[in-house]
C-alpha cells in the first residue's frame, strides 16, 4: 500500500506556512495552565482511559450526554477506530471525491474497497452516494469538505443517512469555521456520527486530540477497538481547558473568517478561480498559470501552500488561512508571478 503523505512540515528555517490548515494563532491561555497543572499532579500514572473530564466539559458545550462522546488522538484516530470497527476485508468504504486523501489509506489498511462517488457540480451529494448498491459498511463525508471548503446541507445529510445501507460519519474537522454543524443530527438518527478535532479551530494541531459524537450504543462498541490509553494526560487536560474557553474560540473564528474573505477576494483580483469556502483554507486555480509551478515558485521564496491533484478532476492550490502578515506575504509573492 501507499501510506498517507501529510503536508510538508519543515523543521529548519523560517517559512510562511500555509499548507496544512493549522491555526495561525496560539491556543487559549488556559491550555498552558492546564498542562502545567497536569505536570504538577504527576505523570507516573496512566491517564483516564475514557477522558472523562473532557467528555463532561465537551458535553456541556455541545449539549449532549458524555456517554455520547469518545475521545481520540486527533480526529484521524477517530476515523481509524470507526473504520476498523465497521469495515472488513473485501467490503466497501464509501466516500465522495474529491475529498480527504487519508480515507483511501484507511480503506487500504482494512483491505477494503474504495467506493468513490463524485460530488455534483454544485458540490452536493449525488443520488448515487445514497444508493444502497454494492457492500458499503461505512460512508465518510467531510463537511466542510477538503480540499474545497464546500458544505452539504443538514437536510441532505439526514436524507442521505436514512437512504444509505450503512452508518454515515460526518467528518467536521473544519465545522467551527462554517455556518452550521451536524451535531444535532446524531440524536435524530443512529446512522449519523460526527468526528471533531481540536487541531484547527482550537489551535492544537501539535497536541493531537479529537472526539466522536455518536449514540451511546455505538460508542460502547467503538471503545472495544480503540487503543487502551489513546489520549495522554497532558492532551486530555489541555483539550478540556480549550473547549471550555468558548469566548476564545468565537474570537479566533471571527479573525480567521475575516482573513479568509480578504484572501479569497484578493486571489480573485489576481485572476484565480476560488471556490467559496466555509473552512480555514481556500481552493484556487489560476486560469493561465500552472498550479504546480506556482507552488514551486512560492516554495523557493519560503512560502508553503499545498499543491494537490485529483484523478478525474483537476489540480490546484489549497491555501490555509494564516494571519494577516502571512497572507500579505503570500499575496505580494503571487502578484510578482501572475
Amino acid at each position: 500500500m501507499v501510506g498517507y503523505a501529510p503536508g510538508e512540515q519543515p523543521q529548519e528555517g523560517q517559512f510562511v506556512k500555509l499548507n496544512t490548515n493549522e491555526n495561525p494563532y496560539p491556543p487559549s491561555p488556559r491550555v498552558a495552565e492546564a498542562i502545567q497543572d497536569a505536570v504538577e499532579r504527576g505523570l507516573q500514572l496512566y491517564p483516564d482511559a475514557l477522558a472523562s473530564e473532557f467528555r463532561e466539559r465537551a458535553g456541556d458545550v455541545l449539549g449532549v450526554d458524555p456517554d455520547w462522546i469518545m475521545a481520540g488522538n486527533g480526529s484521524d484516530d477517530i476515523l481509524t477506530i470507526v473504520t476498523r470497527a465497521l469495515v472488513g476485508q473485501g467490503q466497501q468504504l464509501r466516500m465522495p471525491t474529491p475529498s480527504y486523501i487519508l480515507y483511501h489509506t484507511l480503506a487500504q489498511i482494512q483491505g477494503s474497497e474504495v467506493d468513490e462517488v463524485a460530488f455534483t457540480p454544485q458540490w452536493g451529494l449525488s443520488p448515487e452516494f445514497a444508493t444502497p448498491s454494492g457492500d458499503p459498511r461505512l460512508a465518510l463525508l467531510p463537511n466542510p469538505n477538503s480540499p474545497t471548503g464546500t458544505v452539504v446541507s443538514l437536510p441532505a445529510i439526514l436524507e442521505t443517512a436514512e437512504s444509505l445501507p450503512c452508518p454515515l460519519l460526518v467528518d467536521e474537522a473544519y465545522a467551527d469555521f462554517a455556518e452550521f454543524h451536524s451535531v444535532d443530527l446524531v440524536a435524530k438518527s443512529e446512522r449519523i456520527m460526527v468526528a471533531r478535532t481540536l487541531s484547527k479551530s482550537y489551535g492544537l494541531a501539535g497536541l493531537r486530540f479529537g472526539y466522536l459524537i455518536a449514540q451511546p450504543q455505538l460508542i460502547h462498541e467503538f471503545r472495544k477497538v480503540k487503543d487502551s490509553y489513546n489520549c495522554d494526560a497532558l492532551s486530555v487536560a489541555a483539550a478540556t481547558a480549550a473547549i471550555g474557553d468558548q469566548a476564545w474560540l468565537r474570537d479566533n473564528v471571527a479573525k480567521v473568517r475575516a482573513t479568509r474573505g480578504r484572501l479569497s477576494d484578493s486571489l480573485k483580483k489576481l485572476g484565480f478561480a476560488v471556490i467559496p469556502s466555509q473552512a480555514n483554507f481556500v481552493w484556487c486555480r489560476h486560469a493561465e498559470q500552472n498550479s504546480q509551478q506556482l507552488y514551486e515558485e512560492l516554495k523557493s521564496q519560503r512560502i508553503l501552500v499545498r499543491y494537490m491533484k485529483y484523478p478525474n478532476w483537476q489540480d490546484g492550490l489549497r491555501i490555509s488561512v494564516g494571519d494577516d502578515a502571512q497572507i500579505d506575504a503570500l499575496l505580494a509573492a503571487l502578484k510578482s508571478m501572475v
